[in-house]
């Protein structure tokens, strides 16, 4: 009979193994095409992007429907550029950003976007015959002709100029008018073009036949759909209603150069994954290795969902992805942790896997919840590369969730079935037999780590440490002011990177030659940061770019921000941390209670303090993705404090009557019992970003340095001081009976005698 029982138990174990190397198999052999598929940004493949102001050149006010009409008639002069995944977004009521990865011809771009739009009437043999000025200021409307189809009514303003047009057409031998948008007399023909005219692949919007002269609205008529007819409307608009295009913004990135960033971060990535895997396997053994398998897993997922979704994969995505890895890990950090902790207690692992599995889903769905609530706000208020973050943060936790969670604890449940692992828990997790007690006090005092140490105890003298930072960093910063980078400041940016030796010298008289003047020049021997305080327009653009190509063979980075948009992105990016920081005492008043809101924020408030108070002292730069750091770092701060709160909340549900003495020691053994998986979290989310540090490209350099800052301050402040101040608070209530309102010990017990899980 034994010996049946260990041969069922092989043949599970085969069995299961199995199932975890075709998952393997499946996902190696899809890996690289799903890759290779994805879509990449311009600062992965190099392009140009540009953010214009819309307006209207009659004076009059944009609106909605202006600015669509402007939106369709740059996808249509884009789709002449031959550029395969372009971007264009509308923001807010008056901007249009516009994302060119892998143009080649980045001036072109920009002279062909910004024309004006030009609407014209020509006869067959593509004679001009009238202008968009016969026109009504947008008035093509949508209509019907006598028969009911779709067709277009064209209001006409200059009535005698139409009837001589239209008098004088009828008596042709090829009686028609065609109506062109943006009409290029080097490439656009009639006579080749008559059969597309209306299509995507022609500039010839339609060719009405004219029977007589008309000195009144007239209805263009065909065999239009209604899709084709309010298309064409909006060109017809957009042409008739020339927009005055500003440039706000641009950057320029060369194709070798994105090449070299994306090439440089996978690397990173890949690295980063790698030894997070390694400490996973060390520390928790066999379920390390379900893990990583699910890290792997994981980020096939990711790219998946963010391919399905047409997203555009750019460097901030990839450190949000790079992040999420980290941060992903966590979830089975903790499930692992509660797994041990009730083998621990002395139960069998299979009782322990399914009671640890279910204590530790609690603090896994508010922390990711929160990180969530913190990244849809990044999205709503962000621009361009906080909303690319934004959205593969959005992505990750979702796909946390799932796989880290669901996945994970599948795979986990299949081997513990097999029972092999029933008395071998340290190859299973990392907990030997003698780890588990029933054996003597002093020998689990021994086994456990952190227990006999009192965290809570030196909470003045770190909070004097903290403040003192905060100080120095503000007297600093009121003395100095913050380095604002070209986000916050205007201005231009220009990379240089070459093979070539560069020297303060030559560079300047470089920029004699071209008649700028740089507020900031940051050299080493083969790249130069040039810093213009003025924003650049496109013609200099095109001649700087031009000149440091030609003379050095380099590959050029231009980045130009305006005043108005500095103006917006400092107010979007206050309002993003003003917002965030109201969302999460809202969710966690909810969750939880709102001294553990309170708590929660006022730590927050120290981590944000902290982050911009160091990039005070040692000069950093400040740029938008500085404040994408920020906002990671709230979500991932309030995670790792989550954690913790669910921790006391549990252990006070256990407690019958509390004490200002047992709420102290409770808490500090809350902060004991999850205090080494908050070093493990720490890591597995510290080891990607310093990879992406030292292999990955220095664009996002700034970026992960903050990151650092932040998960340090982060990990420190959870554990010292959001603790203490929740404690603080209810010390403060013990005892206190407030009308119609129960009191701390009555909240919990109450939850305890009803049986609710807390």
């Amino acid at each position: 009979m034994e010996r049946k029982n260990k041969g069922n138990k092989k043949i599970k174990v085969i069995f299961t193994t199995i199932i975890l190397i075709l998952l393997i198999s499946v996902v190696g052999f899809l890996f690289v095409p799903l890759f290779g598929n994805l879509k990449f940004g311009l600062d992965l493949q190099g392009g140009f992007e540009i953010l214009y102001k819309v307006e209207s050149i009659d004076g009059s006010n944009m609106t909605k429907d202006k600015l669509m009409a402007t939106y369709k008639t740059l996808s249509k002069r884009i789709d002449s550029l031959g550029v395969s995944e372009p971007e264009i977004i509308l923001e807010g009521n008056d901007k249009i950003r516009v994302k060119l990865a892998g143009v080649s011809n980045p001036e072109q771009a920009r002279s062909q976007l910004s024309t004006v739009a030009t609407l014209s009437f020509r006869d067959t043999e593509d004679k001009l015959l009238m202008t968009s000025d016969v026109l009504k200021a947008g008035g093509a409307k949508i209509s019907q002709d006598s028969a009911g189809n779709p067709a277009v009514l064209l209001s006409v303003k200059d009535k005698d100029k139409f009837y001589e047009v239209t008098n004088t057409v009828k008596d042709y031998d090829k009686n028609m008018i065609v109506i062109w948008l943006d009409y290029n007399e080097m490439t656009d023909s009639y006579e080749k073009e008559g059969t597309l005219c209306g299509t995507s692949e022609s500039n010839c919007l339609s060719a009405a036949t004219v029977s007589q002269g008309f000195a009144s609205d007239v209805i263009i008529q065909g065999n239009f759909t209604s899709e084709e007819v309010s298309n064409l409307v909006d060109l017809i608009n957009s042409g008739s209603l020339p927009s005055k295009l500003t440039e706000l913004s641009s950057k320029t990135v060369g194709a070798s150069f994105g090449d070299e960033t994306l090439t440089k971060t996978l690397i990173a990535g890949i690295v980063g994954i790698a030894c997070i895997g390694l400490v996973l396997i060390l520390i928790f053994h066999f379920a390390g290795v379900i893990s990583t398998i699910s890290i792997i897993l994981y980020t096939f997922l990711v790219f998946l969902v963010f391919w399905v979704v047409g997203g555009v994969l750019t460097l901030p995505g990839i450190a949000a992805l790079v992040l999420g890895i980290g941060m992903a890990v966590d979830s089975n950090v903790i499930t692992f942790s509660r797994i041990k902790d009730e083998l621990y207690k002395g139960k069998n692992l299979p009782l322990a896997f399914k009671e640890g599995s279910k204590s530790s889903f609690s603090a896994i769905l508010d922390s990711n919840l929160t990180t969530l609530l913190v990244a849809i706000i990044m999205f709503i208020f962000g621009e361009s590369s906080i909303k690319g973050f934004a959205t593969m943060t959005i992505i990750t936790v979702v796909v946390t969730m799932f796989t880290m969670v669901l996945i994970t604890g599948w795979l986990m449940k299949l081997f513990v079935k097999t029972d092999f692992f029933n008395n071998k828990t340290n190859l299973f997790i990392g907990v030997k037999k003698t780890d588990i007690p029933n054996v003597s006090k002093n020998e689990q005092v021994k086994k456990t780590p952190f227990v006999k140490v009192d965290f809570l105890k030196y909470q003045k003298l770190l909070s004097a440490f903290s403040v003192t930072i905060i100080l120095v960093g503000t007297a600093l910063i009121a003395v100095k002011g913050l380095n604002l980078g070209i986000d916050y400041k205007a201005g231009t940016d220009i990379t240089i990177t070459t093979e070539e030796k560069l020297t303060e010298k030559e560079l300047k008289k470089d920029l004699n030659e071209l008649k700028l003047k740089a507020s900031n020049l940051e050299i080493t021997e083969t790249e130069a940061v040039i810093r213009i305080d003025d924003a650049l327009d496109g013609e200099t653009v095109k001649t700087t770019n031009t000149y440091f190509e030609d003379k050095y063979d380099a590959k050029v980075n231009i980045g130009v921000v305006s005043n108005v948009v500095k103006k917006e992105l400092v107010k979007n990016a206050i309002i993003s941390v003003f917002v965030a920081l109201i969302g999460i005492i809202l969710y966690v008043s909810v969750r939880f209670k709102f001294s553990y809101a309170v708590a929660g924020v006022i730590t927050l408030i120290h981590d944000i303090a902290i982050m911009i108070a160091l990039f005070g002292i040692l000069r950093l730069e400040v740029s938008s993705m500085f404040i994408a750091a920020l906002l990671a770092i709230i979500g991932y701060s309030i995670n790792d404090t989550i954690v913790i709160f669910d921790r006391i909340r549990e252990n006070a549900a256990k407690e019958d009557k509390l004490t200002k003495e047992k709420l102290q020691e409770l808490a500090n053994r809350s902060i004991q019992q999850t205090f080494t998986r908050s070093l493990y979290t720490s890591l597995t989310t510290l080891i990607p970003v310093i990879a992406i540090i030292f292999l990955g490209s220095k664009e996002i350099f700034t970026f992960n340095i903050a990151m650092i800052f932040g998960l340090i301050a982060g990990t420190y402040s959870s554990i010292f001081i959001a603790v203490a101040i929740f404690v603080a608070i209810e010390k403060r209530n013990l005892g206190k009976k407030k009308k119609n309102k129960k009191t701390y010990t009555d909240e919990f017990t109450e939850k305890k005698i009803k049986g609710i899980n807390c």
